[in-house]
């Protein structure tokens, strides 16, 4: 996709306030396991860059795709994955399925703040026992009134533990499970919400990731984003934005794992000449740079058909998969060349090999996007749900 001088002033923007704002206190926020995410998502937000493709309407800057795509991309030159991942669930997560198909209502009490960073938002779909299988969540809102009341829990939940607000899937009744679901945001601080516990991962750390429960929550029904009983259509749209926001932010840590590395190993001397000058080095680092070129055009694709109206399911599952796996080839291969720097805490290629391994989980995991695969090619198995 040709990029403009438009795209790349946004892109300038962006590069100007990680440097400025983000990575002077990222190794500080990794040791505490948490960064400020008002304070960040605010500053975002007067820069205009939390609703680059959300509705004018809705405080949003009415711009295609194109330019969400390049915000995921260029968030990779922060020094870790916790925050740009997090910034991700509130541009490309948890907000597509409420600029779409919120009522204006629902969308000037949400959306209009999650744009501004007033507001931080989380996306509840994981459950204990329900990763990848979304059908299959246990989380319940039965009608009373005009109320749901929320019975359940959620896992793995990214941002909540700052969040104000959630965009929870759950089984509003007991219909067929692609048909019985809906999308309701849920305030954090409702009576009956709590946070379980703050979870402990091996990488992502300065991302605070949180297990909810959900204890006889009322919200009224206007909460509920668009027609009950397609939460799980609308969270699959979802997930193709979500997933193609994942192959980009992927590829572009890839690409940064493969300049550091470059930087190194030209430095690094061992027997008389830098790491770089040996074959096998700069011939793998060459190999690796063409897997990027090529998962990144691929993605970018993706973006196109997108902004083109197309579905990109196909494509998005696609780089999904590609991009996960990249990852884990080439922050493996990469911390190699660094020798015993790279297993050290304080290098950043360590922080990216351990970061990016979830690229491959997060989102539908490498299987799931198979599945998806298999579907498109005819060869699933009849009778599978």
């Amino acid at each position: 996709m040709q990029l403009t001088h438009e795209h790349e002033q946004v892109r300038s923007t962006i590069q100007r306030w990680i440097a400025e704002q983000v990575n002077p206190h990222v190794d500080e926020w990794e040791k505490a396991e948490i960064f400020p995410a008002h304070q960040l998502f605010k500053q975002l937000g007067q820069l205009g860059l939390l609703g680059l493709d959300k509705p004018t309407e809705d405080g949003g800057a009415g711009l295609d795709y194109s330019y969400a795509a390049l915000l995921a991309e260029t968030l990779s030159e922060i020094n870790c994955g916790g925050i740009p991942m997090a910034i991700g669930v509130q541009t490309d997560m948890c907000t597509p399925a409420l600029a779409k198909h919120g009522s204006a209502e629902l969308r000037a009490e949400f959306l209009a703040p999650a744009i501004a960073g007033d507001m931080v938002g989380c996306i509840g779909v994981s459950e204990v026992g329900s990763g990848s299988d979304v059908a299959s969540i246990k989380t319940t809102a039965r009608k009373d009134g005009g109320d749901y009341i929320i019975n359940g829990g959620k896992m793995w939940i990214t941002n909540s533990t700052q969040a104000d607000w959630c965009c929870l899937l759950a089984n509003t009744s007991d219909g067929p499970p692609h048909r019985n679901k809906s999308l309701i945001i849920v305030p954090m601080k409702s009576k009956g919400v709590s946070i379980a516990r703050k979870l402990q991962k091996i990488g992502m750390d300065s991302s605070d990731t949180g297990q909810l429960y959900f204890d006889d929550v009322r919200v009224p029904q206007r909460n509920r984003i668009g027609e009950e009983g397609q939460g799980f259509v609308y969270q699959m749209e979802q997930f193709q934005i979500e997933r193609l926001w994942g192959a980009l932010n992927s590829t572009g840590f890839a690409q940064r794992a493969i300049d550091i590395t470059i930087d190194y190993t030209r430095e690094r001397k061992a027997f008389g000449r830098s790491i770089l000058d040996n074959q096998w080095v700069n011939f793998k680092l060459a190999e690796m740079q063409a897997e990027v070129d090529c998962v990144r055009a691929l993605a970018w694709q993706g973006v196109e058909d997108v902004v083109a109206g197309r579905d990109a399911t196909r494509l998005a599952s696609v780089a999904k998969l590609k991009a996960g796996r990249l990852t884990r080839d080439v922050s493996t291969g990469c911390l190699q060349f660094w020798g015993g720097m790279g297993y050290m805490n304080d290098s950043l290629i360590s922080r990216l090999f351990r970061d990016m391994r979830l690229s491959s989980i997060g989102g539908g995991a490498d299987e799931v996007m198979l599945q998806i695969l298999t579907k498109y090619m005819g060869t699933y198995p009849k009778g599978m749900k």
